[in-house]
């Protein structure tokens, strides 16, 4: 199953260590307990936080970690039940150098430019019988959210095309109506995601009520409910990755 889509309420979240206390209070009303990120040095400052720029769950109870911050996630998931596998790339500051964990799942499919994945988490996913889908995005989940094993949103034109391609229903949304300090627009993968059973949530409001209509209209049809943590402009914090 894909880790990303959790089968029922998590335990835990793992969330930007940036993220402010209208959407960490939003959790915690769902008695969902935030984990906060360690700012990783070796990014650039934006996206120094994001939980996908670091970590890979390769399932609901194996993830692979950069080295960068290996030794924090061991000491703070190993007591909640989550094998910590050390990746074999130390990400550095630019691209390509950063993102051979920013890996995006879609049903059996693991999307990624498989030039620059991480092969310990490459491994793994190939023991579990996933499939790799090369595209040229190397941030792959930032730019991609799964809604279902057959539905996912995209703010990438070509991931949109090669996923349609595979029979996946998606949708692609505007990057632009997405938030991120330090650049020009965010990506919907790392600002939207299932929470629950039930829940599809994003980190907060797209302005646009064009895409917000098709959005939930698209969310709607997976047979869940979309809800926003906060009143604010959506932001991309790089994913929130479930612990259940």
């Amino acid at each position: 199953m894909n880790p990303y889509l959790p089968y029922k309420k998590p335990r835990f979240v793992i969330i930007d260590y940036k993220a402010d206390d209208e959407i960490l209070n939003y959790l915690r009303k769902m008695n969902i307990e935030p984990i906060k990120t360690i700012r990783c040095v070796d990014l650039q400052e934006p996206v120094d936080g994001h939980p996908d720029m670091v970590i890979f769950p390769v399932d609901f109870e194996t993830f692979i970690v950069a080295p960068n911050v290996y030794d924090y996630y061991k000491n703070v998931l190993e007591d909640k039940g989550i094998k910590v596998i050390k990746g074999g790339k130390t990400l550095c500051r630019n691209y390509p150098e950063d993102v051979a964990y920013n890996v995006a799942r879609i049903g059996r499919y693991a999307v990624h430019n498989t030039k620059h994945t991480d092969q310990v988490l490459k491994y793994y996913l190939e023991e579990a019988g996933v499939e790799f889908i090369h595209v040229n995005q190397g941030y792959s989940k930032c730019s991609t959210a799964p809604v279902s094993e057959t539905k996912a949103l995209t703010s990438d034109v070509l991931i949109h095309e090669k996923l349609k391609s595979y029979n996946i229903d998606c949708m692609y949304i505007d990057p632009k109506v997405v938030y991120l300090k330090g650049y020009n627009h965010g990506f919907i993968g790392g600002c939207a995601g299932k929470i629950s059973e039930k829940i599809f949530l994003s980190t907060g409001k797209i302005l646009d009520e064009n895409i917000l209509c098709s959005l939930k209209q698209f969310i709607h049809t997976a047979g869940y409910i979309y809800e926003e943590a906060s009143k604010r402009q959506i932001i991309d914090l790089g994913s929130l990755i479930p612990i259940i």
